[in-house]
């Protein structure tokens, strides 16, 4: 086979979470592929670079693109584009109300989750709306004849269990069941009366696709300022073999020709 240059763009920018750790993680993945040359950024400013790659991997939270940006992401899907998005790519955070003190942190108020990009989550076939505190998940393979799931079994993981309102003919790889409340968020019961929830999906837009895996949180000891100044470190689903799994095949298929 002849050698042929993959460009792929990695944002990594995500508030709350160690995107020091994260960003090197998936660095190494797609180190595995010889012919991968990545270009690594904290933003959407260039959505030229974006446009001239064949897939766009984001680990992101409370990242908004702005309207012009939203527009090359838009064409980058509508010209065939894969978009690999991680955890809370579809995340936007806001506080509301008086202060409250969670889990020991004290929050300027209520965890918000105002639908302020509409076009941007379409795209994304979600919109982070709350979750409760970080569980061990089962989650079910929901097709397994899916190239991307082909042969993994159900199984064990240790994340937070995100509520997302969902957009457009979302293809579910992956599922799990929970209805706990997501104490300190404004809509704190929403998703509780839902039976079970995607963690893993495929979005059409245009010519092009996005993957969606919510799982993925991670957090540094210094991640929480100003809220907390040493936060507990914790790693979630990158404790398990299973989620690098996942990664890798995500990866693969962004890369891949079929």
């Amino acid at each position: 086979m002849a050698d042929s240059k993959i460009d792929v763009y990695l944002v990594c920018n995500a508030k709350y979470h160690d995107t020091n750790f994260s960003r090197l993680e998936l660095l190494k993945l797609l180190a595995e592929h010889e012919d991968v040359v990545t270009r690594v950024a904290d933003s959407y400013a260039d959505i030229e670079g974006i446009n001239a790659s064949k897939l766009l991997i984001t680990y992101t939270c409370d990242l908004c693109p702005t309207p012009e940006e939203q527009q090359g992401l838009k064409r980058f899907l509508e010209n065939g584009g894969r978009w690999f998005a991680l955890h809370g790519t579809n995340a936007l955070i806001g506080f509301s109300g008086e202060s409250q003190v969670v889990d020991g942190i004290e929050l300027p108020g209520k965890a918000d989750t105002p639908d302020k990009a509409p076009e941007l989550m379409r795209m994304l076939g979600s919109r982070f709306v709350a979750h409760p505190d970080v569980k061990l998940l089962q989650v079910r393979v929901t097709d397994p004849s899916h190239a991307i799931v082909a042969g993994m079994e159900d199984f064990e993981i240790e994340d937070e269990p995100y509520y997302c309102e969902f957009f457009g003919d979302n293809h579910v790889l992956l599922e799990a069941s929970y209805n706990d409340p997501s104490h300190g968020y404004v809509q704190s019961e929403f998703g509780t009366d839902k039976e079970s929830h995607p963690q893993m999906y495929l979005h059409s837009f245009g010519a092009g696709e996005v993957l969606y895996l919510t799982l993925g949180h991670c957090r540094g000891k210094y991640d929480l300022r100003p809220l907390m100044d040493i936060a507990p470190v914790e790693r979630c689903a990158w404790n398990y073999p299973v989620f690098y799994e996942l990664l890798r095949r995500g990866i693969s298929w962004g890369i891949s020709e079929a």
